[in-house]
């Protein structure tokens, strides 16, 4: 059913397409037969019409992957720049939140680390049609530039934040873990949750021998259902790890080794002293930064996607 349901999320688009283009064809036909001016402007504006929907349901074709179809898992980790670089990566993962607001998609919180003005780290997962083919080119280092409002002297100040994403990985996928390569370590969750959560060793870290993954999950009370997320993330990085080596390119997955920094970014995000969003990947920009924060960042999205496929192509 879960196929049955992404086939038709792609299909029966471009069938509403193509028979309202018919349509229209033989409305223009009509109108330049008739000479009437005033219908001939209203299929050139319901043409425009189409051709924005045809860009929109394009795009799903630029989402070809095994798994970009899936779910995803999204990690922001704060970087250089101390409560400055904690206070950008909760605006950074408030920004996805919003935009999976935007779709309608599902969120969870899987793990959360709090720190001094913001968040060193967290981790959602999100739920949707196409999430992570969505969202994978959103993985790298995002740079922020703005007064920082923790000067007292109002200086600039410039911070960097990461965001890696992981594919949800469903059965139709074989991930195998051998329980000799896997070290299970059990503790105290953190932070807000009651009593029951903080007296008892609830939280759950996984990590991964052979490739060094390390994956922690304190979301829930019960110990059972953190080990239950936490294997699900687990998988799903092991399955990018070996995907990427598999491709002979362990060097796009080892931005995750790379030091949260400049030099390293694949968009800025500058506050002052004017205001703008670009991609250095695409040279996409938007000067609207509110809107971006607060979730508009399909433009962004959209763009990489093109670009990502151009060079597959030219591959």
């Amino acid at each position: 059913m879960g196929e049955l349901k992404a086939l038709k999320v792609r299909y029966e688009p471009w069938k509403s397409l193509h028979a309202e283009i018919e349509d229209l064809g033989v409305l223009y036909e009509l109108a330049l037969e008739a000479g009437d001016e005033s219908e001939t402007a209203g299929v050139e504006a319901s043409l425009k019409d189409l051709s924005a929907r045809y860009e929109k349901q394009n795009i799903y074709e630029l989402m070809g992957g095994e798994v970009d179809k899936n779910g995803c898992f999204l990690t922001v980790h704060a970087g250089a720049g101390g409560t400055e670089a904690c206070d950008w990566s909760q605006m950074l993962y408030r920004m996805y939140l919003r935009w999976a607001e935007r779709r309608g998609f599902k969120v969870e919180e899987v793990d959360r680390l709090e720190a001094e003005g913001g968040i060193k780290s967290a981790t959602c997962r999100i739920d949707g049609d196409y999430a992570y083919g969505y969202l994978k080119g959103e993985s790298g280092v995002h740079r922020l530039v703005r007064i920082s409002p923790f000067d007292a002297n109002a200086r600039r100040h410039t911070s960097f934040a990461s965001v890696y994403l992981f594919p949800v990985i469903d059965d139709t996928i074989e991930v195998d873990i051998r329980p000799e390569d896997l070290r299970v370590d059990t503790y105290r969750s953190g932070g807000a949750g009651g009593q029951h959560v903080n007296k008892t060793d609830s939280a759950v870290r996984f990590t991964h021998l052979p490739t060094g993954i390390v994956v922690a999950c304190q979301s829930e009370r019960s110990q059972t259902m953190n080990r239950a997320i936490g294997m699900s993330i687990l998988k799903s990085r092991i399955y990018e790890y070996y995907r990427q080596e598999k491709e002979k390119e362990n060097e796009k997955f080892a931005q995750e080794k790379k030091d949260i920094s400049w030099g390293n970014q694949i968009r800025s995000y500058v506050f002052q002293p004017y205001t703008m969003v670009k991609d250095y990947r695409t040279k996409t920009e938007m000067g609207n930064i509110q809107a971006v924060m607060d979730g508009d960042i399909d433009p962004f999205i959209e763009e990489y996607l093109r670009f990502a496929w151009r060079s597959n192509a030219s591959n």
